[in-house]
């Protein structure tokens, strides 16, 4: 596996500059042997060393996939699924298939293929076996076989208090999992499988989530989860704290109640966030009536 920092440029008198990986503030990662859509990319990281640098030129007809290569790698430096919005089929039906790339340069480089500089540094090389590969460049085995250690990671760094790092392994799992999933016809039985592995999963993201305080992405999943499982009493707890949390009073109060009623035995726990609730809209209640008394006696 490579890592390095690349430039693509433009060719012309001003280089414009298409992609910058320093500029993102994440190297792109290159495992050889994986069938990258930029053969030539490979073909000279092959050939350098740590610290080496490289610029080339290529000719339009060797960097026609460039726009959709440059789409994914936007995506993984972005933290999102780099098959975000591509059907499972050749590149090049994608390219027909899809109106835009969500980006107006690549769209434009995508219409009228040119050449291209790239402009590569070499960071790290690691032989095999030595290194974890990110979920985007596992096969669909490699993915299918690395979701229960990365969860027990995941697990292993909550119970040490790195939440957001717990997070981070929790979103790898699911990513993993995702990729596999869109390769099913939605409702089908390996596509409910796969589902029923990424719920607790993302029930654990969640959980981070909430402690990390970012309470609308958790309203989303949760809310997700019980569109398909309406008696998960888990998504609803979650879902009662992040509303609580936002001041959705009501809401809270439906989603706790429907976790007595899906499970009793949680009473104490539910009597607690009420109680908890209850005090925090009493001094919220103070604050206003002294904020508000303030504004009038002026």
């Amino acid at each position: 596996q490579a890592t390095f920092h690349y430039r693509t440029l433009r060719c012309g008198d001003e280089e414009t500059p298409v992609d910058d990986s320093r500029a993102r503030g994440k190297p792109m990662e290159l495992i050889a042997g994986k069938k990258f859509k930029l053969p030539v990319w490979e073909a000279v990281l092959r050939t350098m060393r740590p610290g080496e640098r490289a610029r080339f030129r290529c000719d339009a007809k060797h960097v026609v996939l460039y726009p959709l290569v440059s789409k994914s790698l936007r995506n993984i430096a972005a933290g999102k699924d780099p098959l975000e919005g591509q059907r499972h089929c050749c590149s090049i039906a994608q390219m027909h298939e899809h109106y835009s790339l969500g980006y107006p340069d690549l769209d434009e480089l995508q219409k009228n293929p040119q050449p291209l500089i790239f402009d590569i540094e070499v960071l790290k090389v690691e032989p095999p076996g030595s290194y974890q590969q990110d979920p985007w460049a596992m096969t669909d085995e490699e993915k299918l076989q690395a979701v229960p250690q990365i969860h027990k990671e995941g697990n292993e760094l909550y119970r040490q208090g790195k939440v957001p790092e717990a997070a981070a392994k929790y979103y790898d799992a699911i990513a993993c999992l995702k990729n596999l999933q869109m390769k099913e016809q939605p409702g089908s039985p390996d596509w409910i499988e796969l589902d029923q592995k990424i719920t607790p999963l993302l029930l654990n993201y969640c959980q981070c989530k909430l402690q990390c305080e970012e309470y609308y992405e958790v309203l989303d999943h949760c809310s997700s989860i019980l569109n398909k499982y309406e008696d998960n009493v888990k998504a609803y707890f979650k879902r009662g704290k992040a509303h609580a949390a936002v001041w959705n009073v009501a809401e809270a109060q439906a989603d706790f109640a429907k976790v007595l009623a899906l499970d009793p035995s949680l009473r104490p726990v539910v009597s607690k966030e009420l109680r908890s609730l209850e005090a925090r809209l009493r001094e919220k209640d103070a604050e206003d009536k002294i904020r508000f008394k303030g504004i009038f006696s002026q």
